[in-house]
């Protein structure tokens, strides 16, 4: 059994997570950063710019984290799981099988948002110079959607194998890299032109270029416990389907994520471009939350998956649980923060009076409940490596359906934009607790009935 395979199953659970996770976690917020970098300068160019970002933003990450927290989850859980079980030519053969759907998934992106996005961008609010700036931005991230899936699915599977190193290596590299570059292409200088809100979508799909490259490098070297080869490179439909019976609920869950913030930028943009600015920019610490609590939660997941796969599933509980108080407490301390120092993260992008004061209203409202956030995205990413996602994804869909009616509500009955950020901080509230209450109970084993203890569950399935 390769070392590494083998920690995951045998070694103490949570200083390996933290092993594994904390320069995962460093480097997922490197990554971060880029797009903070851009919003930055992005918020340079004026409040139209900014709100044209803003409403573009909510699909950029539904597109990120489905190709790389939902299929490219499902793409390291069968991965880890066919490892665990001593499957070594099928964790080969699933390398093939994510680099197909990646593509399929990436042009379908292009081909959707080319088509759509003006229609999308006028229903949530966008309207002259923001709207004509949300779709130069829109069609030049979209027009390389498919680096950005194949960037994640070769991520997925190396992080399958349990090496968290190799990604978070080139995305640290990648990042040295675009940070310096985003300015350059928004701004000019040289022989380099000016290209505005486009060049910031043109530095991150080149960041998104070169870590294919490295990532596919790597995999055909000697160092690389999936090592493909171009004679196996065709579809393999059982295969194909462990991936995506994980990654499409998986996908639901995000869209319905991705929609709550949607439907919340909607709902701003009842009072005007300014409040678009500060809800999408203050949003942005929320997705922020995301790559932090994915850099804990990717080598979690492959635990789980390893776990399983070797007929362990009390080990795969107990490291849930010990990735659980990890996010609560740290995505906690971030939201906490952010409702008591609201400015200090808004005037990072931008002073504009309406802006500021949209942005610091919705941090002070959600900002205390991002722990529940955390705890219910790490127990997603679990499940993900458990292969038994349904109660997570339902969670979302609540999340979606308290969000949505709850602000929708408040407009009806003459209410404020601070009733429409309550909703949100309701079902922040209701997502993690569902979510940790159907895994408590047994929902990766069956139907939720309560067991108090790991060895229960264990006892009730063998029964």
């Amino acid at each position: 059994m390769d070392p590494r395979t083998r920690a995951l199953l045998e070694a103490p659970i949570v200083p390996t997570l933290l092993r594994l996770a904390l320069p995962n976690i460093a480097v997922m917020a490197a990554q971060a950063g880029i797009g903070l970098v851009e919003t930055y300068f992005v918020g340079r160019l004026g409040t139209d710019a900014l709100a044209g970002m803003a409403l573009v933003f909510p699909l950029v990450m539904l597109m990120q984290m489905s190709s790389a927290g939902a299929m490219g989850g499902g793409m390291a859980s069968a991965v880890a799981r066919a490892l665990g079980a001593g499957r070594q030519a099928d964790a080969q053969a699933l390398v093939w099988q994510s680099v197909a759907i990646a593509l399929g998934c990436g042009l379908a992106s292009t081909a959707l948002m080319w088509a759509g996005g003006r229609w999308l961008y006028g229903h949530m609010g966008g309207s002259g110079a923001s709207l004509e700036a949300a779709l130069t931005y829109s069609h030049w991230i979209f027009g390389g959607a498919v680096l950005v899936w194949l960037f994640n699915a070769l991520a997925a599977v190396v992080r399958g194998t349990g090496n968290m190193a190799l990604p978070a290596l080139v995305t640290a590299a990648g990042v040295v890299v675009a940070v310096p570059l985003s300015p350059l292409l928004i701004f000019g200088g040289g022989p380099v032109p000016a290209l505005g809100i486009a060049g910031g979508a043109l530095a991150m799909l080149l960041y998104y270029l070169g870590g294919c490259i490295a990532l596919a490098l790597y995999l055909r070297s000697p160092a690389s416990l999936l090592r493909p080869r171009w004679r196996q490179a065709r579809l393999a439909w059982p295969l194909m389907r462990d991936i995506l019976r994980v990654g499409l609920l998986g996908a639901v869950s995000t869209a319905a994520t991705n929609l709550s913030i949607g439907i919340a930028t909607a709902l701003a943009g009842r009072w005007g471009a300014g409040a678009i600015a500060g809800y999408g920019t203050a949003a942005r610490l929320e997705y922020l939350l995301v790559p932090l609590v994915f850099g804990l939660g990717a080598p979690l997941l492959a635990m789980v998956g390893t776990s399983m796969g070797a007929g362990r599933p009390e080990r795969a509980l107990r490291a849930a649980w010990a990735g659980a108080a990890l996010a609560f407490g740290m995505t906690s301390a971030i939201g906490v923060a952010a409702a008591l120092f609201p400015t200090a993260w808004l005037r990072l992008f931008g002073s504009d009076p309406a802006m500021l004061e949209a942005g610091s209203l919705y941090l002070r409202s959600v900002g205390p409940l991002y722990g529940f956030f955390g705890l219910g995205l790490v127990l997603y990413f679990a499940s993900q490596g458990a292969g038994r996602l349904l109660w997570a994804v339902l969670g979302n869909v609540l999340r979606l359906a308290v969000a949505g009616v709850g602000g929708w509500l408040a407009l009806r009955w003459g209410g404020e934009l601070s009733h429409v950020f309550a909703a949100q901080a309701a079902a922040l509230g209701v997502y993690g607790l569902f979510i940790a209450a159907a895994v408590a109970g047994g929902a990766w084993f069956g139907r939720p009935g309560w067991p108090r203890t790991p060895a229960a569950l264990v006892r009730r399935r063998a029964a």
